[in-house]
């Protein structure tokens, strides 16, 4: 199963499933991908592959992205290696964009857990990482109402604490993965 992550910047996705996956790092059924980014190593809390634009686009050319998309001028990539785990039976979480959700659930057995958040949590953590000036916050807010879904999905809403969050999260992945995890 590839249980997609999505929902709007600032809705604290990293966060969770950086909690997620340290609670399930015994078990290894589970996979938490990371993605390659045209973006520096060193901006926000993502631990990701770091890569240039021109070592991006070879590297899709080469085939090894299972998907990818651009988003805020940055080019993501998912790891083609995902399918062996996916043939292996494991269950593997990954942070995408809601526009390669249709493409995903093509490709793959999926199932989509969406984190969000209100309006007003959204617009104070985005101001908060200073990564994005006004423009790009309210740019960002708005594609968080446009985009919709096309796959039925869970919903997590993070605005109480990061543990909450964590436990909200882990619930629905094991919802999605259809057992509990085990130590």
């Amino acid at each position: 199963m590839l249980i997609l992550i999505v929902g709007p910047s600032g809705a604290g996705k990293d966060t969770l499933l950086n909690g997620a996956r340290d609670a399930l790092a015994d078990d290894l059924r589970f996979r938490f991908v990371r993605r390659i980014i045209t973006r520096p190593g060193d901006m926000g809390q993502e631990a990701h592959e770091s890569v240039t634009e021109q070592t991006f686009e070879l590297r899709k050319q080469a085939g090894d992205f299972a998907l990818t998309w651009r988003a805020h001028g940055l080019h993501y990539g998912i790891p083609a290696d995902i399918s062996m785990d996916l043939a292996r039976g494991r269950v593997v979480v990954v942070n995408v964009s809601r526009a390669v959700v249709a493409e995903a659930a093509a490709r793959f057995p999926v199932s989509v857990i969406e984190v969000s958040a209100p309006a007003d949590v959204l617009a104070l953590r985005l101001a908060a990482r200073g990564r994005d000036d006004a423009v790009d916050v309210a740019r960002r807010l708005a594609r968080s109402i446009e985009l919709r879904l096309p796959v039925e999905r869970q919903t997590v809403v993070n605005d109480g604490t990061v543990e909450a969050g964590v436990r909200e999260l882990l619930a629905a992945i094991t919802r999605a993965s259809g057992d509990a995890p085990q130590s």
